[in-house]
């Protein structure tokens, strides 16, 4: 049986996603696992996370990769500081207190220039969203204030709240991460076929009752799988 997984926000957790894809979602070749984004920062091994995702599509699989805020301040930094020398500029200071300093340490950089321009490339390399036939995946959700919310792609990454409008995406749901959720609330949210499922639960959230998991939906059976984080340091807000 062919599965299509969703996960959200990983943040530098790679033993985390490691252990969730093969121990146990135990992914297959037939299988489809759509990435919402944030791949990085706040957790320790960004860098290992994008490594990860990387070899599963080099071994084949149907992986298919959102864009989240942080890999736009990734992107947007490592761009701006290729004409600096000195001084840091806004994007890269503001990424860094958002958990930067800890993805620059997994590529052994002290700069976001010194990353590896393979790994920006791969970043941009990602959607800004998926439309399939029941549903619509991004990474913070869509703005619904304009005709087509479709044409708006920095709100995909950065908007925090949002009413869906159903005749504007054809009556699918939104699935989408960014903002951590509790656990019991994402259940209430799937078990109800809610127009939205905000499936991120905060997987860097330590000892925060509800929190600290990283989440696999099965899109088909209206599955979720947890895997607790067990990356053994990871930050907090």
């Amino acid at each position: 049986m062919r599965n299509r997984w969703v996960i959200p926000d990983i943040h530098g957790c790679s033993k985390t996603l490691k252990c969730l894809i093969e121990n146990n979602i135990n992914l297959s070749k037939e299988d489809s696992v759509y990435f919402l984004g944030d791949y990085i920062d706040r957790g320790y091994d960004s860098k290992g996370v994008i490594d990860y995702i990387m070899s599963l599509q080099d071994s084949g699989y149907d992986i298919h990769c959102l864009r989240g805020n942080h890999e736009d301040y990734c992107i947007r930094a490592w761009e701006d500081d290729q004409k600096r020398f000195l001084f840091r500029s806004k994007v890269e200071k503001d990424s860094r207190k958002n958990g930067a300093n800890k993805t620059l340490a997994s590529f052994g950089a002290k700069r976001p220039r010194e990353i590896n321009k393979f790994y920006i490339d791969w970043m941009k390399n990602t959607k800004y969203f998926i439309e399939l036939d029941d549903c619509v995946l991004v990474h913070a959700g869509l703005n619904f204030k304009i005709d087509n919310p479709f044409k708006d792609t920095f709100s995909m990454m950065w908007i925090r709240d949002f009413k869906v409008d159903k005749n504007k995406i054809g009556g699918k749901r939104v699935i989408h991460g960014h903002i951590p959720v509790e656990m019991s609330l994402i259940d209430m949210l799937k078990n109800n076929n809610y127009e939205f499922l905000p499936l991120d639960n905060g997987i860097y959230y330590e000892n925060k009752d509800g929190f600290g998991n990283l989440l696999a939906y099965n899109i088909d059976t209206n599955e979720i799988v947890i895997q607790h984080n067990i990356d053994s340091e990871y930050s907090q807000r």
